[in-house]
C-alpha cells in the first residue's frame, strides 16, 4: 500500500525508535513524505490542579521544571528524527503544543495524513500518567490508517 504523507510520533526515547524506523522504511518504499511530530504537553497545570495548601512558588517551580524537561525532550526527538531520516528529501519535523492525545488524534483523523505511526509508550517519558491510554484512544477514534508499536 502507498501513502502520500506518513506522520510519526517521535519523543527522543527508545519508545518511539521502532515506530520511527518503520515509518522511515515505509516512506522510502512509498516515496512518501514523512512528518515527525513532538508534542509539548500543556495539560500539566490542569493535571496537578491548584491545591490551595501548596505554595505558589512550588507549583510554578514544578511546572517550569516539566516545561524545561519537555523542551529538552523535543530537542532529543528532533535529533532522533534527523538521524533516522538522513538523505530523505521529503521529511520535516515539527513541535506542537497541547494535549498529546488530542493532537495525535487530530493527526490520525486529518485528510493530510496517509497513515500515523506511533509507539504505544510514546510521550510517557515526561508525560502525565493519563497518557498510558493514548494508544487505546487512538485505536478507538482514529479515522485514518494507524500503526502502533509495542
Amino acid at each position: 500500500m502507498s501513502y502520500n504523507n506518513i506522520v510519526v510520533a517521535v519523543d527522543g526515547s527508545d519508545a518511539s525508535q521502532e515506530a520511527l524506523d518503520h515509518a522511515v522504511d515505509l516512506a522510502r518504499q512509498s516515496n512518501a513524505s514523512l512528518t515527525g511530530i513532538f508534542i509539548i504537553d500543556t495539560q500539566w497545570a490542569d493535571f496537578i490542579g491548584n491545591d490551595w495548601q501548596s505554595a505558589k512558588g512550588a507549583r510554578q517551580g514544578f511546572l517550569d521544571y516539566i516545561r524545561k524537561e519537555q523542551e529538552e525532550q523535543a530537542e532529543a526527538a528532533h535529533a532522533q528524527f534527523e538521524q533516522a531520516t538522513q538523505g530523505m528529501e521529503q521529511s520535516c519535523f515539527s513541535v506542537h503544543a497541547g494535549d498529546p492525545t488530542e493532537v495525535l488524534l487530530a493527526q490520525a483523523s486529518s485528510d493530510n495524513t496517509g497513515i500515523l505511526v506511533a509507539g504505544r509508550r510514546v510521550f510517557q517519558v515526561s508525560g502525565r500518567p493519563s497518557l498510558k491510554s493514548l494508544a487505546a484512544t487512538l485505536e478507538k477514534k482514529a479515522s485514518r490508517p494507524l500503526i502502533l508499536f509495542p
